[in-house]
């Protein structure tokens, strides 16, 4: 082993910036069990890491990652690609002022249309433009690209676990408290 590598060059063990606070706070506070600290600081690091290489995909189609979301909930939504705004501010955890901003920008750039309901003509529908549907569809081909070659350094089987611990924590976060 040469001299510059004094680790074995595993990621999971291999130091990293997260463990020279959690040792500093050790130093300073040993009385606490910093385990739920180095998991949290990590994963506030991959999101920092993460978005930017996200948005970056986004930008490409002309695309904040808002106006990405609201394209992607009408896409997914199926034929006719058509839902109400109030649907959408749900869909997607959005304030009704911040739902109605990235309407109208989608709206100015042809990705979508506003048509009044049918069935309630106090209130509308949005639906997909060929256009958006293009759009959405070629970001989402770019983007599933992208997320995969950023999660490549983790096997399939460790892709699966990090998936499942995701979906245990987020239970347990959004879980009113009992």
């Amino acid at each position: 082993m040469s001299a510059a590598h004094t680790h074995d060059d595993n990621p999971t063990t291999t130091p990293d910036a997260v463990d020279a606070v959690v040792a500093a706070w050790r130093r300073e506070r040993p009385d606490l069990d910093l385990t739920a600290i180095a998991a949290v600081g990590r994963l506030g690091r991959v999101n920092l890491l993460l978005g930017p290489a996200q948005e970056q995909v986004f930008t490409e189609f002309g695309l904040q990652r808002g106006e990405f979301d609201v394209l992607a909930a009408l896409r997914r939504s199926g034929a006719p690609y058509t839902l109400s705004p109030s649907h959408l501010s749900d869909l997607l955890m959005l304030s009704r002022a911040g739902m109605t901003n990235r309407l109208d920008r989608l709206e100015s750039a042809g990705m979508i249309e506003r048509s009044l309901d049918r069935a309630d003509r106090r209130s509308f529908q949005i639906r997909l433009t060929d256009q958006g549907y293009a759009t959405v569809d070629a970001a989402m081909t770019r983007h599933t690209a992208n997320v995969t070659t950023l999660l490549a350094g983790l096997t399939p089987r460790e892709l699966t676990t990090l998936d499942a611990l995701a979906r245990k924590l987020l239970h347990h976060l959004t879980t009113p408290a009992r």
